[in-house]
């Protein structure tokens, strides 16, 4: 394909519509109820996110797609990750992050700002206990982000962890794995219209209110 091509390739949204009367008062309710019709439509990945942070030094973005594991306490956005992890260091050191849900099915997206916190450790370990048994061991054994020399290495670190583990189900929690919990104060819902004339909502934290205004596409 043509750079021609490529910049010649466009998609018509025109599925629904976004007006100030259509949302609910709170963006993580608005939310669910989003998530809830992108389960509905049998989605593919419907929570998954791509979640941006920060390198407090360099001032570098990088990103990467997770997926979303609960809205606690309807005023957050959970996920689980390795601490030590790229990711993990760069939240230690700045915790500002941003979401961005995608769900092209609805020609929809929703974009979140806010402060990330580690997640309470009893809810951490009732998740990862709960998880399959290979992803349990996987999460002890991978020194996630960290340079392998090979896959065997990893293969091998496998191993260890399965030997070391044999007689226990479920595993312990490792101390360097847990939730994370970003509270918003920023919230957009975008949705797709014709002529790139998109509706934008945006949420924005006023004290223990939320300001809803509409944003020019």
């Amino acid at each position: 394909m043509t750079d021609t091509d490529l910049a010649a390739l466009r998609q018509t949204y025109a599925q629904h519509t976004l007006l100030e009367t259509d949302v609910l008062p709170d963006p993580v309710r608005q939310f669910r109820r989003w998530l809830d019709e992108a389960l509905a439509a049998q989605l593919p990945e419907p929570t998954a996110f791509t979640l941006a942070t920060v390198d407090a030094a360099s001032g570098q973005p990088s990103q990467r797609v997770v997926l979303l594991k609960g809205l606690p306490d309807e005023a957050a956005f959970l996920f689980y990750s390795n601490y030590d992890s790229r990711k993990g260091q760069q939240l230690a050191a700045q915790p500002r992050a941003a979401l961005n849900f995608f769900w092209p099915g609805l020609e929809r997206q929703v974009r979140v700002e806010g402060i990330m916190e580690k997640a309470d450790p009893a809810l951490s370990t009732a998740y990862f206990q709960s998880r399959p048994r290979g992803s349990q061991v996987g999460a002890w054994a991978s020194p996630q982000s960290e340079v392998l020399p090979d896959r065997s290495t990893l293969e091998r670190y496998e191993q260890e962890t399965e030997a070391r583990f044999a007689d226990q189900n479920p595993l312990p929690r490792p101390p360097h794995w847990g939730g994370y919990v970003l509270r918003p104060h920023r919230v957009e819902f975008w949705q797709g219209r014709p002529s790139r004339l998109h509706d934008r909502l945006l949420y924005e934290r006023a004290g223990t209110d939320w300001i809803i205004s509409r944003l020019a596409p």
